[in-house]
């Protein structure tokens, strides 16, 4: 049995994370911004005096990619400023560190499924403090776990797959972009995924293997796909038109091809990873 700090535990991924918990033989504290202060080295420090943790999984993020663009300062402090700072306070205390990250540390110009140590190289604001948010933890502590996701989604907050339901409902016609290529996410399977990687550890004697890993559901589509295959589970009656992503501008750049490579994960953990379609189901069922 692990004793388990979630920071961040509001957002999509820490919610599911509370799901999961409910069942767990391990102990979880939830945190966010009303208890704990991550981007105060200090706050950390408070809180982690007289208690004891195993794991921190850092779930906190600035997710807001286009208003990053202009609010540069903050998601600095929140993407890459914070994680330094809880990964010093990890090493200091003893705690394996295990920090959340995202494909858009890659430029999406790749040509087949991107793998650990592909050349970084982001192209927005998000992108850029994601991936130094990376390698200041990394760097901070030598037992650290990067786990990069991508097109991330849940029942919890607000997510494409929300979106497309909503919009599905209310218009006749909407048009998504096809020419970005990813893999959607469910939150709930990162969740599942990375409380199994600690009880394989803490149950099987595993070894904590630092690094970068990446995770994603299986299988690839567009967003156009994704956006179609929504509809098709939730019975929605909408025409979806594919658009080029030149013909939706946004501040910030969008990798256009973003699939992962979880070979590495799987392998060291022996996780089973299911098909993006499948779990959008289980995601919609639930909606």
């Amino acid at each position: 049995m692990s004793k388990i700090l979630v920071t961040g535990s509001n957002g999509q991924l820490g919610n599911e994370i509370r799901v999961i918990a409910q069942s767990s033989n391990n102990t979880f504290e939830f945190t966010d911004v009303a208890e704990l202060d991550i981007t105060k080295p200090e706050a950390i420090e408070d809180f982690l005096q007289n208690k004891s943790f195993d794991y921190m999984i850092n779930c906190a993020a600035y997710t807001a990619v286009d208003k990053a663009e202009t609010d540069i300062e903050f998601a600095t402090l929140l993407n890459s400023k914070a994680p330094e700072f809880l990964a010093q306070a990890c090493n200091k205390h003893s705690i394996k560190f295990i920090q959340i990250s995202t494909d858009y540390v890659f430029d999406g110009k790749n040509y087949k499924p991107y793998v650990e140590t592909d050349v970084v190289s982001p192209q927005s604001v998000y992108g850029k403090t994601k991936l130094d948010g990376e390698n200041a933890a990394l760097q901070a502590n030598s037992h650290t776990m990067v786990i990069r996701t991508s097109w991330l989604y849940s029942t919890f907050g607000n997510n494409f797959v929300k979106t497309m339901i909503r919009l599905g409902n209310e218009r006749d016609t909407l048009g998504v972009i096809f020419d970005q290529v990813g893999t959607p996410t469910y939150a709930a399977d990162l969740a599942q995924s990375i409380v199994t990687i600690i009880d394989s550890i803490e149950s099987k004697n595993n070894e904590f293997i630092s690094g970068i890993y990446h995770f994603s559901n299986e299988g690839a589509c567009s967003w156009y796909d994704f956006a179609k295959e929504i509809h098709n589970i939730a019975h929605i009656q909408c025409h979806v038109n594919p658009i080029e992503t030149k013909d939706y501008p946004t501040p910030a750049a969008r990798p256009h091809y973003s699939i992962l490579n979880k070979a590495k994960i799987k392998t060291n953990y022996n996780i089973q990873i299911p098909h993006w379609k499948k779990s959008l189901e289980i995601c919609i069922a639930q909606l």
